[in-house]
Order: structure tokens, then sequence, then C-alpha cells
């Protein structure tokens, strides 16, 4: 039987999805609860007190990889990185997490700019902060590509690889945006919860639209 365009290998492998909605419930929470919590607010109270001074690792090599790490969420780089994963993937034949990661950062980065007004969060007296946008990007990119590559494994090594990948490239982000001066610390962790809240059911939704597809 031929398979269809976005035949499997799945976008959420069975032995990862356990995993991945655990993640999902903890994004959800973390991006409510902060989000409730940091509402209406513009200075950096309790632990972005603390982290934000903590984080902010001032002068190079720093703010150049700071720099580095940040285009990869503005709209030029953002629009490489895209390119370039749906190649290899589609290079790799797979097509649904090509697929997943490019809807599920759509996603993200559209829920992230519509929490900002609804949060009122402000940073610098002007700016929205809160959720991180950028962090959401990277998050939900390494996520869905987390998935596509280690589902073929054992499920403990599967899944803390995913947790590994996942968490490391939002801590990446989530750090480089906090020594530019561009979120809090709390602002990046519920950019972080919304990617982790997504990619499990923008990959669920893609196989199953991808099983209808099959002939």
């Amino acid at each position: 039987m031929k398979e269809g365009v976005l035949a499997a290998p799945r976008a959420l492998p069975p032995v990862l999805r356990p995993a991945a909605f655990v993640l999902a419930v903890i994004g959800v929470l973390t991006a409510l609860v902060l989000g409730l919590g940091y509402a209406g607010t513009s200075t950096p109270t309790g632990p972005d007190a603390t982290l934000v001074d903590a984080l902010a690792w001032s002068g190079d090599p720093w703010w150049t990889i700071a720099t580095v790490i940040d285009f990869v969420g503005e709209p030029v780089g953002a629009a490489v990185t895209l390119i370039l994963f749906s190649g290899l993937c589609l290079y790799s034949r797979r097509p649904r997490t090509a697929v997943t990661g490019v809807v599920a950062v759509l996603v993200t980065v559209g829920l992230t700019s519509g929490l900002k007004p609804l949060t009122g969060r402000y940073i610098h007296g002007e700016f929205l902060s809160y959720p991180s946008g950028h962090t959401g990007f990277v998050a939900a990119l390494a996520f869905a590509a987390a998935l596509g590559a280690f589902g073929g494994l054992r499920r403990g090594p599967a899944t803390a690889l995913l947790v590994v990948v996942v968490f490391a490239a939002g801590t990446a982000m989530g750090w480089a945006q906090v020594t530019m001066g561009a979120h809090y610390p709390t602002d990046t962790l519920g950019g972080l919860g919304v990617a982790l809240a997504v990619v499990p059911a923008v990959a669920s939704l893609t196989d199953r639209v991808s099983a209808r597809r099959t002939p």
C-alpha cells in the first residue's frame, strides 16, 4: 500500500506520548499560574528580583552569545531556522515532524503575542513582556524536533533526551532574553509553558489528519 504525503513516522511517537502530555499539563499550569501571579506588574519581584541580576551576564563574550541566540527568534532568524528545520525533516522523510514544528511554532508565537495584552505585564515601563515569544518559539521547535528524533528509542532514554533537549533550548533562549533585558525570567518560563502545552496537541492532531489522508 502506498503511503500518503503525511504518512508515518508519527509526529507523536507512542513511546513519547505519556511524557509529552505530562509536559503539556505542566506547561498549561506554569503559563496560567505565572500569568495570573504577575499580571499587571511592571517591576521584578520575588524570584525575578534575584534572578535578573544573577542571569544578566554583561560584557563579551556573553553579550555576543546572547545576541546570536536571540537572532534565532527574530523574524529573519526564525524564518531561516524554520526553512532549515523543514528541509532536514523532509530530507529525513519525516513530513509529519515538519508540519508539527511549523504549525506549533506559529500557534505558540500567536498565543504568546495574544496573551501579552491580556496579562498586561510591562518591562522598562512600556514593553509588554509576558510570556516570552522568543522562548516559546525555540522551545516549540526543539520539542517537535525531539519527538521526531527520539521516537525510535526505548521509553526511558527517549523521555530523558526529550526533556533535556526541550529545557536546554528554553533555558538558552530564556537566558539570552534576560541578559539582553528583553524579559523577566518568569516571562521566559511562561513562554516555555505555552510551547509545552501546544506541541503535543499539534503533533497529535497532525497524526490524526495524516491517518485520515493515508489511502
